[in-house]
Order: structure tokens, then C-alpha cells, then sequence
């Protein structure tokens, strides 16, 4: 083990302690440093009502904790090897024109008190500006890269494979093909002929060893068609009872919200296998925390809440039939339930079919916290763009719809798939590519 002055040290700002306030944890054998004014940045936050409340008291807690066993001032070992503690030091060699009593620029001086002293300092922050501010002051500065993600790699669910026109031949003459190839659970091949326009799909078995086709069409699901393989793929998903967790990627207009609500209708309302059906996503706060809105919840809820009545109104309008209720009548009956995720935080959620929207939106250990309310015959579906994220503290490597992709493959109880095209109209498609 180094020597205490050997350790690297990490100064580590609010924004670390926010997406995961048990980050400092992952810093093994090292010095973590929390500044005291990310100390004053978690006691302001701690009263929001939002997932950021939630993680500013999650992070307070663990720091109280550690400082039962001994000073934070002097530095507490932990459990990894690491030593934490809570740092008062301000460099006085701040240049000209830097701000000293924003509490900001105040963190990243305590990075540079630390760097004046001897020790080798790396500034942990999640805020890019906050980074290259850092940067300038000769300090250096990182991004929490352990919940990252490759996105350019991430898993897709499913295979494009070119095969000769025997093996189509084949694959419709039996229903199944040899497949050598190893996939993961769950995961689908497009066989394309080659050479030809022929197309089919298949579904890994990983046990028999084969891929087996998809037989026929697959009908409309409360008036909804798969209008491409892709979102043949996202259905057969989403109407297979024997997976907890499913996955859906992809752009404006690929259909991912309103898919996983036609397959969600489907299975309470038709099939009877959930009792009832929430649908809810993530309130990303633009300036003031949404406790500061005026009205009722319902009221403050209603525009960010929207899109998933648009989505509820679109397939019911659609899918017109005797005795189907509206949507006032099925939230009425609560067999249908539209949330924000911060109001369903600490609930048990068993024997429902749960669509979180706009999922990219969450930080890794929001997802952990949200997936893992869900109860005994429960089914999650996870809708989102990596490409189109809220929160300024996450991107398409970070964010937590990403993380779960990336951790879940290969199990057995989980399926995903990324929707590769808008099937919204021409000029979205257009859009989506060109803007």
C-alpha cells in the first residue's frame, strides 16, 4: 500500500456525489477529498423534491456515516483501502477576474490548495466547464468514467447476417437453423439473402443451438403494426411473458413509447397477466426545481406528462372496439397509472407492466434504484435516445438507459433491441438524419 503521501488525491465535486452518492467508493487506495462547500451545495439540495433531493440525502447519510468512525477532518479510512475526508483548503493564487465566491470556483481552489502542496490532485467533476476551469488552473481534471459506456458498441439485440438463399430455403422448410455463432439470449438474427431481396427473422436459442424463425405476421397489437423487422423485434419483447426486463433504443419517431404502451394494453387489459399498467418518466427540472410551480401536481405535471396521453389517446382512437374505456376512465379505475418517476420513489411496484419514458434520462444509479422497486410479476420496459439527454451532467456514454443495456446483456430474463428508424413520417425521418 502507498504511503499517505504517495496516494493519489481526488477532490470530488457535488455533481459526483449526485449521480451516485456512493461514488467515493470507487476510488480504491486513493485519497478522496469532499471540499466544504460541496458539503454547503448537498445541505441546499437536500430539499428538493426530485431524484437530485433524493441523492444530495443519500450522499449525507454516507458521509454521517463515515464520520462515526472517526475525524473527516484529519481523513476516515474506508472499507476499499481509501482515506476520505472533508478539506477546507482554498488556494490564494486564484487569477484575475475568477469568481471566488461562487461556490463552483471555490471547489476547484481547493483542488489547487492541494495540487500547491505537493500532492498529485486529479478534480472529479461531471460539469465540462467546471473541467476545463479546473484545467486552466493547472489542475487536472477527470470524468467519473465507471459507469461509462462505449455507445458507439452497445449491445443492439439484434444480428444482420448476409446468408446464401440455401439457408432461407432451409430456415422456411424447417422453422429453424444451425447456428454457430454465439449470441446472447434473446437476441434476434435478420438473415438477409445474398444476392437476393429475400429477408427473414429469427430468435437466438441458445440452448438448442439453433436460430428459429418468426412465423407469420404478427398482427396488430390495440391497432398498432410492426412496420419494420426492427419493431417486429420490440413487440415479440414486449409480449413475451417470461422476460422481467426489457430495452427499447432509438430516435425520435421510431415508435419505442408507443409500442411498449400497445404491448402494455395488451397484457392487462386483454391478456389479464399484470393487474394494471404505470407509465411514467423522469422530470428533467429546467431552472427552477417543479415545487416551485404553481398548482396542483396534476397541474405542474401536465406538460411533461403529455407525450404519454398523446401516445394512450393516439391507440385507443385507433383501436376502436365495444366497451373500451378512455383514458380518464382507466386512470378512474386505476388500472392505468401516468407518474412522474419522482412520486413513485420508495414504492413496491408488484404484479405491474411499468414503461419508464425518456429513460436516458436517468443517471446509473437512479436506474438501479427505479429497476429494482419493481415487484413479484412485474415487468419493466425502458424507453429512450442516448442522443437526446436533459440532464447536463450526463451523455450517451453516461447515462443510465446506456449502463443497464450494457450490464444486462446476455441474461436470460432481459431483452433489448434499438429501433433504427423513424417510422413517424418522411419528414421526420429527415429530420432525425440531417438536423
Amino acid at each position: 500500500m502507498a504511503d499517505s503521501s504517495e496516494r493519489k488525491v481526488f477532490v470530488v465535486d457535488t455533481n459526483i456525489l449526485i449521480h451516485n452518492p456512493e461514488s467515493v467508493l470507487s476510488f480504491r487506495d486513493n485519497e478522496i477529498v469532499i471540499p466544504l462547500q460541496v458539503l454547503e451545495e448537498l445541505d441546499h439540495l437536500k430539499t428538493y423534491s426530485d431524484q437530485r433531493g433524493k441523492s444530495a440525502r443519500d450522499a449525507i447519510r454516507f458521509l454521517d456515516g463515515v464520520s462515526k468512525r472517526g475525524d473527516l477532518h484529519d481523513g476516515v479510512k474506508l472499507e476499499n483501502g481509501s482515506i476520505l475526508r472533508v478539506s477546507l483548503a482554498q488556494s490564494d493564487t486564484a487569477p484575475k477576474g475568477f469568481d471566488t465566491a461562487k461556490n463552483d470556483n471555490r471547489i476547484i481552489l481547493c483542488a489547487a490548495a492541494i495540487k500547491e502542496s505537493g500532492r498529485q490532485v486529479f478534480f472529479v467533476s461531471k460539469d465540462i466547464n467546471a473541467r476545463v476551469k479546473a484545467t486552466a488552473l493547472g489542475v487536472k481534471a477527470v470524468d467519473y468514467e465507471k459507469e461509462k459506456v462505449d455507445i458507439a458498441t452497445l449491445y443492439q439485440g439484434v444480428v444482420e447476417v448476409d446468408v446464401a438463399s440455401d439457408a432461407i430455403a432451409a430456415l422456411d422448410a424447417t422453422g429453424n437453423l444451425p447456428w454457430k455463432e454465439a449470441q446472447r439470449p434473446n437476441e434476434f438474427v435478420l438473415l438477409r439473402e445474398r444476392g437476393g431481396a429475400a429477408e427473414r427473422l429469427a430468435r437466438y436459442r441458445p440452448d438448442e443451438g439453433f436460430v428459429e424463425a418468426l412465423q407469420g405476421e404478427l398482427g396488430s397489437v390495440y391497432g398498432v403494426s410492426p412496420l419494420n423487422a426492427r419493431q417486429r423485434v420490440a413487440l415479440e419483447l414486449l409480449l413475451d411473458d417470461r422476460l422481467s426486463l426489457v430495452t427499447i433504443v432509438g430516435k425520435a419517431g421510431t415508435g419505442k413509447t408507443l409500442l411498449a404502451i400497445a404491448a402494455g394494453l395488451r397484457k392487462v387489459f386483454d391478456d389479464k397477466v399484470y393487474g394494471k399498467m404505470l407509465v411514467t418518466r423522469p422530470v428533467v427540472p429546467v431552472g427552477k426545481d417543479i415545487g416551485y410551480l404553481p398548482g396542483e401536481k396534476q397541474a405542474k405535471m401536465s406538460n411533461w406528462m403529455q407525450p404519454l396521453f398523446d401516445n394512450l389517446e393516439y391507440i385507443l382512437g385507433v383501436h376502436k372496439r365495444d366497451k373500451v374505456k378512455t383514458v380518464d376512465q382507466m386512470i378512474k379505475d386505476k388500472q392505468i397509472e401516468i407518474e412522474a418517476l419522482s412520486y413513485i420513489r420508495g414504492r413496491s411496484l408488484p404484479n405491474e407492466y411499468i414503461v419508464i419514458d425518456e429513460a436516458q434520462n436517468l443517471t446509473p444509479h437512479e436506474i438501479k434504484t427505479i429497476v429494482s422497486r419493481a415487484g413479484e410479476g412485474s415487468k419493466v420496459v425502458l424507453t429512450g435516445d442516448p442522443y437526446q439527454i436533459d440532464n447536463m451532467y450526463l451523455d450517451a456514454n453516461s447515462n443510465g438507459l446506456s449502463y443497464l443495456v450494457d450490464a444486462f446483456k446476455g441474461q436470460p430474463i432481459y431483452g433489448h433491441v434499438t429501433l433504427q428508424k423513424s417510422e413517424r413520417s418522411e419528414l421526420a425521418e429527415l429530420a432525425s438524419s440531417l438536423l
